[in-house]
């Protein structure tokens, strides 16, 4: 487990020593670019944002930072269905659950303080004890609706 009041940067420190690995400039520039981006990105997303900055970083050693870091608990991935990985800052940040648009894939993030505790209710009531959970709600957003009327 994971003291929420380090440093990121002491985190994955830690976590590559602890792997026998060494905190290269690559793997710092690349939680860098990781740490300080919004939303939801693919690796190949996170890849040309590094890239930009740095255009000597490969593919490969972006792809295996993006692994440690999920494995360090610095970041999630998550699928929205549509069968591609993204990932977000996981470390220091809230628990939340997305609404999906199924036309344009847009996400938001929702904290419903309501759906967390029926959650709970449920799975006592069935005798397990929760240790997590994602929930993806589907739907289509407004902007889309307003595009095509049908939808609404």
């Amino acid at each position: 487990m994971i003291a929420d009041n380090k440093d990121p940067l002491a985190v994955f420190v830690d976590f590559v020593a602890k792997k026998r690995l060494k905190m290269t400039p690559q793997r710092r520039h690349i939680l860098d670019v990781f740490l300080n981006s919004e939303g939801h990105l693919t690796a190949e997303e996170l890849y040309r944002k590094v890239k930009d900055a740095n255009p000597f970083i490969g593919q490969a050693t972006v792809y295996r930072t993006v692994k440690l870091l999920a494995d360090s608990g610095l970041a999630k991935g998550v699928e929205f269905g549509d069968g591609v990985v993204r990932y977000e800052v996981k470390y220091g940040q809230t628990h939340h659950d997305h609404l999906i648009c199924e036309r344009c894939g847009r996400n938001v993030e929702v904290v419903n303080a309501d759906i967390e505790k029926l959650q709970e209710e449920v799975a006592a009531r069935h005798g397990f004890v929760l240790t997590g959970h994602k929930l993806y709600l589907y739907g289509v957003c407004p902007e889309c609706r307003k595009a095509d009327p049908s939808t609404a």
